[in-house]
């Protein structure tokens, strides 16, 4: 005998449903990552070979910081190893959205952004997972100051806890 279905998971599937109708899908690989990581890695090669040198150093110790504590939960010796690749930062030069909107004549500024990718690697190198992932914060600085060690640390957790969310 089945059990009925809970109402979150009604609600669950149907809007799943209607992002699919509507071109949109829950991402594949997301749904196959493990729950638990024996550990956890930042790459930040990409950031690099732009020429980001110690910043990208910066932004690779502020996400391994906050990918030891939003998965702390998950942790398991038995578990693939948790590695996130970093490839792009951009700090927007119009903190606190001052920029204007794209579809008023401006260049719709105000948003500070992280772009990588989450894989699961097995011990001998093998991925089993992958997940790609955007994430944008609004850049809440003041011109004068703008903050810039600040916002980078703010927009990565953000990145890092959306990946949360997401796997």
């Amino acid at each position: 005998m089945t059990s009925p279905l809970s109402r979150r998971s009604l609600l669950k599937a149907l809007a799943c449903a209607g992002l699919a109708g509507a071109g949109f899908s829950v991402p594949a690989q997301a749904q196959g990552f493990p729950q638990a990581f024996s550990s956890f890695a930042v790459d930040v090669d990409v950031l690099k070979a732009k020429g980001l040198g110690p910043y990208a150093d910066f932004v690779g110790a502020a996400a391994l910081d906050e990918l030891q504590r939003s998965f702390a939960d998950r942790l398991d010796p038995r578990g693939p190893r948790l590695v996130v690749r970093l490839t792009s930062v951009y700090l927007t030069p119009f903190p606190g959205g001052s920029g204007g909107s794209r579809w008023r004549g401006g260049d719709g500024g105000g948003d500070d952004t992280v772009e990588g990718e989450a894989l699961a690697v097995g011990r001998r190198g093998e991925i089993f997972a992958r997940h790609p992932m955007l994430a944008a914060l609004s850049a809440h600085a003041p011109s004068v100051a703008p903050n810039e060690q600040g916002r980078t640390v703010a927009v990565t957790q953000h990145w890092v806890r959306w990946l949360r969310r997401q796997i």
